[in-house]
């Protein structure tokens, strides 16, 4: 943080926000808000890991900035249950010792997953209705109805002494949703007329130059390749959270006279929790698999998940062959239902491929209308700015190119003054805002196995070096006087000389002899780093990689 700045990690009279995660990428969205002295948090999300992180599946926010000063924070209120929202809640929620507030439908999905880590009673979480209204010290929120890709996506207008901020969370524009009531036009001219200081704001689909479209055209798209199935299985892989898809293949089996068969435990949880809080009330009611399995194959319709290629998903393990109840033939076909995220192209190609060697027809929204993005294309944000009519515009839920692009188009249709965020960066809206005034620290954890450690601490960069250039040992055994033992002893793993590993070994042994006889092993440091240089220049002449390097002195 500027050393200059007395007293900021208290706010003083001026209202602060400041993104922990989701501002310069897509993913993992904390936001916090300070006014006088006190913070509340917008989201809780965490992401998937990419392959820098070898051997994690999951990436959440560094919150030590926040963590330090609990007792100045008064909550965490949600606004859906996608997993970039809710998704850390389970790990570090408790440690924030806050309670949290979401509508009944992401209350259902964040209950499931305390109960599963053992948190329920730990953690309070308190339930608002759609439309309702919470007041959090200085901070009023009230939940405004918004479309998106599950149900009770919803924008916080956030009333406060220094003025209104929107935050609208994920949203999108749809004039015949599927699944709940987004607010009109002119409930949001009404909250615009109020008077908003600032509107935080959804920049994922910035760069589509059309509105993202309707569910209603999704479900006539999907009928229609459906029915020109006249044999074989289909299979529809979507998000789960998607549970306005749900209703929508939900309407599709019930048209083409297929029952539905729920594959995967994300989506069968999706499916329960909707029930629960009163969704897909009219949803045919699922087949289990030992049913499936035993239906003629143009009778049946699969909705599973595995839709970005996640190799324990369950369209992985079909397409592998390896899922326990359910298979598919030459003739059967895959839809996808979904977008394809940057950076999964390759897992879902992979996939595709394995299930077009089994002779599956895949059906992406390439070849059809079967996916609409659950944000807002240019039209739509345009729409939104002149409804809402902020002072100023905080792009944020993007990487960087989508929130300048954001940026411009704000200031392009009409609002005074835009600033886009990082991670970290402390931002004053008022008064006399924006205006960044320091940078707190942010980072990323992760999650491996039951741990969690940074992404960039000792752990994790010795793990991405092994798996560059994998990993020698030598074990030398000292008698009593100091005098080698016996030969030392090589293990090698990772490191490319298959071929010729034992004439590599052998060398590495002569390298770590000829090193332990020279050197003084009185000072066993020195000593053990003389061995490890001279094994691992062995191992660089011979293939020109630098492996990590153990040595153990054994004395005996």
């Amino acid at each position: 943080m500027a050393q200059n700045r007395k007293n900021f990690l208290t706010p003083g009279d001026e209202l602060i926000f400041l993104p922990l995660g989701g501002s310069g990428e897509i993913g993992m969205n904390v936001n916090l808000y300070g006014c006088r002295g006190k913070w509340v948090m917008v989201d809780l999300g965490m992401t998937f890991a990419d392959p820098s992180l070898p051997g994690v599946e999951l990436v959440l926010p560094d919150l030590s900035f926040i963590e330090a000063r609990r007792d100045d924070l008064l909550g965490i209120v949600l606004t859906h249950g996608h997993e970039d929202h809710i998704g850390a809640i389970p790990y570090l929620a408790a440690d924030l010792g806050v309670p949290l507030y979401a509508t009944p439908f992401t209350a259902g999905l964040i209950r499931g997953k305390l109960a599963e880590e053992g948190l329920e009673k730990e953690v309070k979480l308190h339930v608002v209705p759609m439309g309702g209204t919470l007041t959090l010290g200085d901070f009023t929120f009230r939940y405004a109805a918004m479309a998106h890709s599950i149900p009770e996506g919803n924008g916080l207008i956030i009333d406060t002494p220094f003025g209104r901020v929107f935050h609208t969370g994920d949203w999108k524009l749809d004039d015949q949703p599927q699944m709940g009531t987004p607010s009109t036009p002119d409930e949001m001219r009404a909250i615009g007329d109020f008077g908003v200081l600032a509107m935080v704001g959804d920049s994922t689909n910035v760069f589509n130059r059309n509105a993202s479209g309707s569910e209603a055209g999704v479900r006539d798209g999907l009928l229609e390749v459906v029915r020109g199935r006249t044999h074989g299985r289909v299979v529809v892989t979507t998000f789960a959270s998607n549970a306005a898809r749900l209703h929508t293949l939900g309407q599709v089996a019930l048209a083409t006279g297929r029952q539905v068969c729920l594959v995967g435990r994300s989506m069968d949880r999706i499916y329960k929790v909707a029930k629960a809080t009163g969704y897909l009330a009219d949803f045919p009611p699922p087949v289990p698999f030992e049913v499936a399995a035993k239906l003629p194959p143009e009778k049946l319709l699969i909705a599973c998940t595995g839709a970005q290629g996640e190799p324990a998903a369950a369209l992985s393990r079909i397409a592998a062959g390896t899922h326990p109840h359910l298979k598919l033939d030459r003739g059967d076909c895959v839809i996808y239902s979904s977008k394809e995220i940057p950076g999964n192209e390759l897992a879902i190609g992979a996939v595709q491929n394995a299930l077009a060697t089994r002779g599956v027809d895949i059906v992406t929204e390439r070849q059809a209308h079967v996916h609409v993005s659950g944000h807002p294309g240019r039209p739509e944000l345009e729409a939104m700015y002149g409804w809402i009519r902020p002072e100023i515009a905080i792009p944020v839920h993007g990487e960087r190119r989508h929130m300048e692009a954001h940026a411009k188009l704000a200031l392009a249709v009409g609002v005074p003054k835009a600033m886009v965020p990082v991670n970290g960066a402390a931002i004053r809206l008022a008064p006399n805002g924006p205006k960044v005034i320091g940078h707190e620290r942010t980072g990323r954890l992760v999650l491996d196995g039951d741990v969690i450690l940074p992404a960039d601490g000792a752990t994790m960069n010795q793990r991405r070096r092994i798996m560059h250039n994998g990993y020698l040992s030598a074990t030398v055994v000292l008698n009593g006087g100091g005098k080698l033992a016996a030969r030392p002893v090589i293990a090698v793993q990772g490191v490319p000389v298959e071929e010729d590993q034992k004439d590599f070994i052998a060398e590495c042994a002569e390298a770590a002899e000829a090193a332990a006889r020279d050197g003084n092993p009185r000072d066993e440091e020195k000593y053990a780093e003389a061995i490890r240089i001279a094994v691992r220049r062995v191992a660089r002449d011979w293939t020109g990689k630098k492996p990590v390097t153990d040595v153990q002195v054994v004395r005996v």
